[in-house]
C-alpha cells in the first residue's frame, strides 16, 4: 500500500477573500480568455508564425493566464474559510483586524488574512508573515516580541476587531 505523505495544502481565507477569488476566476475564464483567443486569431492572420512576435506574445500571455486559472482554481478547491466564532473577541486570529504599536511609534492596523488574499497596501497581511506569526493567538493588552527580517521588535496589542 502506497501512502502519499504530502498532504494537500489548504489556503486559509476569509469569506470575502474567497468571493474575490471566485470573481477573478470568472473574469479570467470568460473575458480575459476570450480577449487572448481573439488576439491569437488576429496574430495568426498576419501569416508566418515563426517570425510573428504578436502571435508569440499572445501565446505567452495565454500560457500565463491558464497558469493563473489553475492557481486560483486550486486555491478555491482547497480553501479553508476562517470562522472566528469560537475565538475570543480580543484574540488575534486570521480574519481579524489588529491594531498594535511599537514603542512610541504611531499605532498600525492590519487585517490578518490567508496568503492568497494578502495585500499590504490595502492593510491586509498574510498569516504567514513574521508580524502576523508573532501576533496570532495573543490578546489585547499583551506586549509580544515579533521576529522580523530586520530583527526583533516589541509591540503592544491595542485592539482586535
Amino acid at each position: 500500500m502506497k501512502v502519499d505523505m504530502a498532504e494537500e495544502k489548504t489556503f486559509p481565507m476569509t469569506l470575502e477573500g474567497k468571493e474575490k477569488l471566485e470573481t477573478e476566476l470568472e473574469e479570467l475564464r470568460t473575458t480575459k480568455r476570450a480577449e487572448i483567443i481573439e488576439r491569437i486569431k488576429i496574430a495568426r492572420s498576419f501569416g508566418d508564425l515563426s517570425e510573428n512576435s504578436e502571435y508569440e506574445a499572445a501565446k505567452n500571455e495565454q500560457s500565463m493566464l491558464e497558469g493563473r486559472i489553475k492557481e486560483v482554481t486550486n486555491m478555491l478547491n482547497h480553501a479553508e474559510i476562517i470562522d472566528n466564532g469560537a475565538i475570543a473577541a480580543d484574540e488575534v486570529a486570521i480574519g481579524k483586524t489588529v491594531i498594535f504599536q511599537e514603542d512610541d511609534d504611531e499605532p498600525e492596523s492590519y487585517q490578518i488574512v490567508g496568503a492568497a488574499e494578502a495585500d499590504p497596501f490595502a492593510g491586509k497581511i498574510s498569516n504567514e508573515s513574521p508580524i502576523a506569526q508573532g501576533l496570532l493567538g495573543h490578546k489585547v493588552g499583551e506586549t509580544v516580541t515579533v521576529e522580523t527580517p530586520g530583527g526583533e521588535m516589541q509591540v503592544k496589542i491595542i485592539e482586535v476587531k
